[in-house]
Formats: C-alpha cells, sequence, structure tokens
C-alpha cells in the first residue's frame, strides 16, 4: 500500500470518507448503504457489491465496487491499493468470492499481473467517476502513465464459476 496521505484526501469532501488510505467511520457506513443497495440491483450496472469471507473471522463482507470493462471482460480495481481488506480476504480465499446484483452469483476472482494492469486500471479509471481520485495519475492521461502505478493497485478479473 502506498504510504502517506492518499490522493483523494487532497480533495476537500472526499477527506471526510478517506483517511491514510483507510476509509473512515463515515466512509464505512456510507460503503456499507451503498453496497446494500447495489446488492439490490438498483443501482447502474457498472456498481455491484463484493461479497468476500473474512479471512479471520469468517463473517461475510459487502463492499461496493464499480466493475470496469475492458476487452469484453469484467474487472475490479483496489482503489485503496495492497491494503484493502476486500483484497487481502480474496487472495486468502484463493479467490472464491460472490457477487450480488440482486442475487448472489459465485465468482472467481483471478488477479492480474501488474504488468498487464495498466489500461484496465485506464478503462477503470474513466468510468469510476468518484474512485479515480484515489488515483496519483489523471484519468485522462495514456495508458503508459498508468504503468508507472501499477504495482500499487491490485486488479482481478471476474470469471463466473460453473
Amino acid at each position: 500500500m502506498p504510504s502517506g496521505e492518499g490522493p483523494a484526501e487532497r480533495t476537500g469532501y472526499l477527506r471526510f470518507f478517506y483517511r491514510g488510505w483507510r476509509p473512515t467511520c463515515m466512509g464505512r457506513l456510507w460503503s456499507r448503504m451503498y453496497a446494500w443497495v447495489a446488492g439490490l440491483g438498483l443501482l447502474p450496472r457498472m456498481l455491484l457489491t463484493l461479497q468476500t469471507h473474512n479471512r479471520c473471522g469468517g463473517r461475510v463482507n459487502s463492499t461496493i465496487l464499480v466493475a470496469a470493462t475492458y476487452q469484453g471482460r469484467r474487472y475490479l480495481v483496489s482503489m485503496l491499493g495492497e491494503g484493502s481488506e476486500w483484497v487481502q480476504n480474496v487472495r486468502a480465499a484463493g479467490g472464491k468470492a460472490s457477487i450480488k446484483r440482486g442475487r448472489s452469483q459465485p465468482v472467481q476472482l483471478t488477479e492480474i499481473a501488474p504488468h498487464e494492469r495498466a489500461s484496465i486500471l485506464k478503462a477503470w479509471a474513466q468510468v469510476a467517476t468518484s474512485g479515480r481520485h484515489h488515483l496519483p495519475v489523471p484519468h485522462d492521461a495514456p495508458a503508459s502513465a498508468f504503468e508507472a502505478i501499477a504495482a500499487d493497485y491490485p486488479v482481478f478479473r471476474i470469471d463466473p464459476t460453473q
């Protein structure tokens, strides 16, 4: 996880939701509320609720995320970097998770190698209008600019399970 102040913390209202690359109490509450609404399928298709089992206690955690489409596949990006709870839970579960939009669907999340992330990060920044503020690169920068930050922002491909 990058250290110091996150890029979003330089934006006035986002400072209310994030500090030191972590969500504040208000950020967690806001995320929980939106995860519930997205899980009902009431928000645009790009917004979804990712359900993972907590690696420590086994409890199901729900997180709202933006799914970006790149070359016909859907991807999830950790806007808070390596330290994000959902990333650690997905890795601990070997990529097993569920996506909820009305009903829960089991999926396999496949982590993308850092050298393959730049174009996906750019595609994600185009659709994740609030999430893009967490990246230190402008959303309209060329894909080559995203190569410098690719190792700091995990990307997962969403693969449906049979």
